[in-house]
């Protein structure tokens, strides 16, 4: 995200200051995390756009080097441009690993809803199926959604209960837990169920699972291992939650695609009754700006803190973050949009005595 502005004034300098014409030629495609744009285009030696190709498409363009300036002015327009990159990224990650079909386990809440949205654009509907395993934690309503989430894209869905197997579990490990009270062990139990239903029909069917965490929930290690974790693509990775709120609402721009209640609906993992995600975070419009203070901004706790964000809560924030890098060294692949994505190009040790 805005790279482009940045790209386009730093070729416009070098135009000026040499008064020559610049080609600045881009590939387009994905390579794994990385997405390539295309948007290739020339300046005059006046530094002025006289052709520019299209945006995450291939494109061809024959131009006079003289030729005067473009009547309509490149500009970027970021949530669009998301959208438009994580479909090329996911349709060529799928294409060159040699996937035709996509899983996608709909939970009912906004992330699974986007990148189920994501994967209809990218491969086509009937490639994608919607899987939603309700147990007797999720609302009605979850399950409605998801429903009329599917309807809406014209994917196949299949319901999978899975409050049976959630005692079952409970029932083997009762004698070893010996009446312990429940806690979030039980709550990773049933997420950790999911992700084996999930993996059993993708290796079964030879499909892709794409997995639905957002950056923020990935920053805080707010995510089960071998549980909502599993499987081979992470497509939304790199969105904090607040975008993922954006692009739900620019995919619903023209007409409802996303169920509204989807959108507006309190975020929950409904692993416990009534349970919020904001019980056991920040408010997603304050951790979001923290968070990319520290991640992609690179910013001390100090630093964060005299921007005016509450101590104690920056700390809270950075220390998970540190805390839970082991869990993001055993996640899937993630399509990269911002200026820092977790993966390959950030290397932080797990074992380490480092306090925010």
């Amino acid at each position: 995200m805005g790279k482009n502005t940045i790209k386009w004034e730093m070729v416009r300098e070098i135009a000026l200051k040499h008064r020559i014409p610049v080609l600045y030629v881009n590939q387009v495609g994905g390579n794994d995390s990385l997405i390539f744009d295309g948007n290739s285009f020339c300046l005059n030696s006046r530094g002025e756009f006289i052709a520019k190709a299209k945006a995450f498409e291939e494109d061809l363009h024959v131009f006079e080097l003289d030729a005067t300036r473009l009547e309509i002015l490149p500009t970027e327009h970021p949530i669009a441009d998301i959208e438009l990159a994580l479909t090329l990224g996911l349709r060529d990650y799928m294409h060159k690993c040699g996937f035709t079909t996509a899983i996608v386990g709909l939970s009912g809440g906004i992330d699974s809803a986007v990148t189920a949205v994501l994967a209809v654009k990218a491969i086509g509907a009937k490639h994608v199926t919607g899987i939603t395993m309700p147990s007797m934690y999720s609302s009605r309503g979850s399950v409605d959604d998801s429903i009329q989430l599917a309807k809406n894209l014209g994917i196949a869905l299949h319901i999978i209960p899975i409050s049976e197997l959630f005692y079952e579990y409970k029932k083997s490990l009762e004698a070893i837990f010996q009446n312990l009270p429940e806690d979030v062990t039980e709550e990773n139990l049933q997420a950790r169920i999911r992700g084996n239903l999930l993996m059993a029909l993708s290796n079964k069917f030879g499909s892709l699972l794409l997995t639905t965490g957002n950056k923020s929930e990935l920053a805080m290690g707010y995510c089960t291992l071998y549980g909502d974790m599993s499987g081979g693509l992470a497509v939304i990775s790199d969105l904090p939650k607040t975008l993922v709120y954006e692009l739900a609402n620019h995919i619903n721009k023209n007409s409802e695609i996303i169920p509204r209640a989807i959108i507006e609906k309190a975020p929950s993992a409904e692993l416990r009754p009534n349970q919020k995600d904001q019980d056991s975070l920040p408010p997603y419009e304050k951790l979001d700006k923290i968070l990319e203070c520290y991640i992609e901004k690179r910013m001390s706790a100090k630093e964060i803190v005299d921007l005016g964000f509450d101590e104690s809560t920056v700390i809270e924030v950075l220390t998970k973050v540190n805390r839970n890098e082991y869990k993001r060294i055993q996640a899937a692949p993630g399509l990269k949009v911002t200026s820092k994505a977790f993966g390959i190009g950030r290397r932080v040790p797990i074992a380490h005595k480092f306090q925010p």
